[in-house]
């Protein structure tokens, strides 16, 4: 049974990790013009270590994986991810891209940037598959990045309320936001956070009875279009309320979206509300949607091109 093993780099790691980098490079087709990581040097990789760290794969104790992290405007950058000819097609970039993710998860970063080639169409897709999006081309560099969900402690109703209204200053018309969670976590909280910060018409409170409901702007901006989905009984009784054509109009929350709004944007926002371990719905105020003082959490998951260059976790945390 093959051992994987990835790990944080070590500066003794060099040497091993630039052999690592010559053969992977070494065995691509010529470039024009040339890439730069054959001239890496065991010096070079251990200053790049030192300086922002790096991931380091082996197979059976051998070198078989390598990435180098930098750092961008709050954002974590890989250079040089390379996986030894010897041990490609099994596994070996995959485990460093996820533990990539988890590392600049944990450092706080808004996500992962790297840069590929256009004449390596395989690369490309490998990144493609992995979720990260193309932000750009110059040349034949293609930039890729891949926005990183976050978590963040709402303590109270207030808090809650702040992070719509922090939310709202992001929201263009056409956005869409699911939010998932039990009954009484919070969800219409939020959305009347985000009606305040929008600035719209009306007092925002749950359209259970309604479905959905339709709060016009204020002073200008988007609208909010404020839909629940609870009794809805699937994605064709979803597309009878005919949201399709105030998407591109307004910003639209759906509440109880899960696995029936999706494919109504191919970018959204999906944030899912947690209680502490245990709360109860005997804490649930009596309206139903508001939010006892204790430490609920918001994830909040970012999907599509719409959010890459968007700096939700500085604006939000």
């Amino acid at each position: 049974m093959t051992d994987l093993h990835v790990a944080e780099a070590k500066p003794d790691d060099a040497p091993a990790m630039v052999g690592v980098i010559h053969a992977a490079f070494g065995a691509r087709p010529p470039l024009d013009p040339p890439g730069t990581a054959l001239q890496e040097t065991a010096e070079s990789v251990r200053a790049a270590v030192e300086r922002h760290g790096g991931l380091f794969a082996t197979v059976d104790g051998r070198p078989a994986g390598v990435i180098l992290f930098g750092e961008s405007d709050g954002w974590m950058t890989m250079r040089r991810v390379s996986v030894h000819p010897q041990y490609q097609h099994r596994g070996v970039g995959t485990a460093m891209v996820g533990c990539a993710e988890e590392v600049a998860e944990a450092a706080g970063a808004c996500g992962l940037r790297l840069v590929a080639r256009a004449e390596l169409p395989a690369t490309l897709a490998f990144w493609s598959r992995r979720g990260y999006l193309e932000t750009g081309r110059r040349g034949s560099e293609v930039f890729f990045g891949k926005q990183l969900p976050f978590e963040l402690e709402v303590p109270t109703a207030e808090d809650m309320r702040e992070l719509g209204r922090r939310l709202a200053k992001l929201l263009v018309a056409g956005d869409l936001v699911l939010l998932h969670g039990e009954l009484g976590v919070g969800k219409t909280t939020l959305t009347q956070g985000i009606g305040a910060g929008l600035g719209v018409r009306g007092e925002v409170t749950s359209p259970t009875f309604v479905l959905s409901r339709v709060h016009p702007p204020a002073r200008g901006g988007p609208a909010l279009v404020h839909v629940d989905a609870y009794r809805v009984g699937g994605v064709a009784e979803l597309e009878d309320l005919d949201l399709e054509t105030s998407l591109d109009a307004a910003v639209t929350v759906v509440e109880w979206g899960e696995g029936l709004a999706e494919g109504l944007s191919d970018d959204r926002l999906e944030i899912t509300l947690t209680r502490p371990s245990g709360g109860s719905d005997s804490e649930v105020p009596a309206d139903g949607e508001d939010i006892p003082a204790a430490r609920h959490r918001a994830r909040v998951v970012p999907v599509g091109s719409r959010w890459i260059d968007v700096p939700l976790r500085r604006h939000l945390t």
